[in-house]
């Protein structure tokens, strides 16, 4: 499973505007909801749903926020850099900038989870994560997120 099969490109974000946790879970619900056509309100009940199960704020300024929701095609994923780090209660206590959402059908047991392992793979690189923050353009947050990569032998050096 590669990243460009959970991300289209106009599922990028390069400058998102929030200032809380909720605010954020708001805005990645509202644009969800334009891309999969579901209601905003459903997407950000299972957002917050999710979080009151424990944070996915995964550390060192990374969030996936994660959900499976019924009526949902196929696995959808969008990407946000914030404009600023916020507080997301994440596991180390540092605030969060970079934000992968990723919504899976009811059904998607497997996949959900080789979706999320694919994200955080690529999410803990050292080196992606910075031409992400350094990045501005659509595009090149698009095309750093979805380069090929020979998978978990491609450690950072």
């Amino acid at each position: 499973m590669e990243i460009s099969d959970l991300l289209a490109p106009d599922a990028v974000i390069p400058a998102l505007k929030a200032q809380s946790k909720k605010q954020l879970l708001q805005e990645l619900a509202e644009r969800a909801s334009k891309l999969t056509g579901l209601p905003e309100r459903r997407i950000f009940d299972t957002l917050t749903e999710r979080e009151r199960l424990g944070t996915t704020g995964m550390g060192q300024g990374i969030a996936i926020p994660h959900g499976r929701l019924a009526g949902l095609p196929k696995i959808a994923g969008l990407f946000a850099r914030l404009e600023n780090p916020i507080a997301y209660e994440a596991v180390d206590g540092q605030p969060v900038d970079l934000v992968f959402l990723l919504l899976a059908p009811e059904g998607a047991g497997a996949d959900h989870l080789k979706a999320l392992a694919r994200v955080s793979r690529l999410l803990r690189n050292q080196a992606t994560c910075e031409k992400l923050r350094a990045a501005t353009k659509p595009e090149v947050l698009f095309a750093l997120l979805t380069e090929k990569t020979n998978g978990a032998s491609s450690q950072a050096a």
